[in-house]
């Protein structure tokens, strides 16, 4: 399997992926639950080569839609979030770890329930 996988999963569930680069998912997602419901934002995910057996790590969002606090001290959704200069300056990184990736069905699907809580608990 591969991070071109994760790409098609995304497809699947009928998000266009822009551009795709080697280990990059980048599209639109328009958040469903929790306070930000009707927003829609863009995602990027680092997505490894060997997806499924890991999964891709936390979040990149544009526009940032919490304060930046890199430090782990609280939890979600105020700790961990860091700026990712590598999208751009209104971008931001939440360090949100799939719980248990391991002992899921490890798809796509599954992944995008994790990113659906997080935005659900904002």
């Amino acid at each position: 399997m591969s991070a071109q996988d994760f790409v098609d999963g995304l497809a699947a569930l009928g998000y266009e992926v822009r551009e795709p680069q080697v280990g990059v998912a980048e599209f639109d997602y328009a958040i469903e639950v929790g306070r930000c419901q009707g927003q829609t934002v863009c995602l990027a995910f680092a997505v490894p080569q060997d997806f499924p057996l890991s999964c891709p790590s936390g979040p990149n969002i544009s526009p940032r839609l919490v304060p930046l606090h890199p430090a782990q001290d609280v939890g979600h959704p105020i700790g961990g979030v860091h700026e990712a200069p590598q999208f751009g300056d209104e971008w931001q990184y939440w360090s949100r770890p799939f719980p248990d990736w391991a002992a899921s069905e490890r798809t796509v699907r599954a992944y995008m329930a994790h990113i659906r809580r997080l935005f659900a608990t904002l």
